[in-house]
């Protein structure tokens, strides 16, 4: 890894500003040099909403995505924003229950059902760390117990047990995805 976009984008309230600064510590506790940044609209819980990181070998000149090699939507009113910055090749996770219309591209699409795996651990909020930990697994990016720890420290107390438990469902997730892929444009768990 020498440079890499990364983008959680969906709606206020979801947790991806969360999803954001836990991997950008994870990046940085892996002796990265990242940049983290967010965007959302004024409403607090359902305009779009958007977390975005540049990882690097050296140093970040600049820290916005303008071609994103890894994506999660966790919402349908991350799409648009999105979509026109995938790079070829990039690999894209969705919620399938919250993303009936994904993007269309060059690149490998995972669907998972991430709101319906949190609702299950008992909060929907979770979804985003479910996600978090299905991205980590499915692309290597970095070191799941790196991750493990980010969650650990910067995770407010009272969700912790949660968080731990949707991390660790998302790398189940994942494991079931790379059994499901084929080689396929589009793997659905």
């Amino acid at each position: 890894m020498s440079y890499m976009e990364i983008r959680f984008g969906g709606s206020g309230g979801q947790g991806l500003i969360l999803s954001g600064r836990l991997l950008f510590q994870a990046f940085v506790d892996d002796g990265k040099h990242a940049a983290q940044s967010q965007s959302y609209e004024p409403t607090s819980r359902g305009g779009f909403c958007n977390a975005d990181l540049v990882v690097s070998d050296g140093d970040v000149d600049y820290p916005l995505v303008s071609s994103i090699d890894y994506l999660v939507l966790l919402d349908q009113i991350g799409v648009a924003p999105s979509a026109a910055m995938i790079k070829p090749g990039a690999l894209v996770l969705i919620d399938s229950r919250l993303v009936p219309t994904p993007p269309d591209g060059d690149f490998t699409l995972h669907q998972a059902p991430f709101t319906d795996e949190a609702i299950a651990l008992g909060n929907h909020r979770a979804a985003n760390v479910v996600a978090l930990g299905a991205l980590v697994a499915l692309s290597g990016i970095c070191d799941p117990d790196t991750v493990l720890a980010a969650v650990c420290a910067g995770t407010p107390k009272a969700f912790l047990d949660l968080n731990l438990d949707a991390l660790q469902r998302g790398f189940e997730i994942a494991d079931a995805m790379d059994l499901a892929d084929t080689g396929a444009k589009v793997v659905q768990l």
